[in-house]
């Protein structure tokens, strides 16, 4: 006799915890595991007005970018895409299951801001 699922009604609420869903050997957990990213929100702090609406969290558009590198991700829109559907890019990202992700322009916006050479010249400046 063939099955055939039946269509009820979903679950209200689920629990689902991201970590256990990444495999550990995945590459994004060796990533996390060297990058520290605890200078970014000090070394950008001149850049952002303390009234207006809130901004994107720049760690945030950090990993997504580093996302974007390592696995040769190179259109922006792709990427927000990415990130969307990959669970494993979300945990790295730092995001939850039900988190909005950034809009692609605010990659482009970024790029032509200061904010991109603050986070160049941050690094190099402070490099042996």
């Amino acid at each position: 006799m063939m099955g055939r699922r039946e269509g009820r009604q979903g679950q209200f609420f689920y629990s689902f915890n991201l970590d256990q869903v990444v495999p550990a050997d995945h590459l994004v957990r060796q990533i996390d595991g060297v990058l520290d990213l605890a200078w970014v929100h000090q070394e950008l702090a001149p850049y952002y007005s303390h009234t207006g609406r809130p901004s994107i969290d720049p760690v945030l558009m950090i990993r997504m970018l580093i996302v974007g590198y390592v696995f040769a991700i190179r259109s922006e829109r792709r990427l927000c895409a990415e990130v969307q559907v990959n669970l494993a890019y979300r945990w790295f990202c730092k995001l939850g299951i039900e988190d909005k992700i950034p809009d692609h322009s605010v990659f482009c916006r970024a790029r032509h801001t200061t904010i991109v050479y603050a986070l160049i010249r941050g690094p190099v400046a402070r490099a042996p």
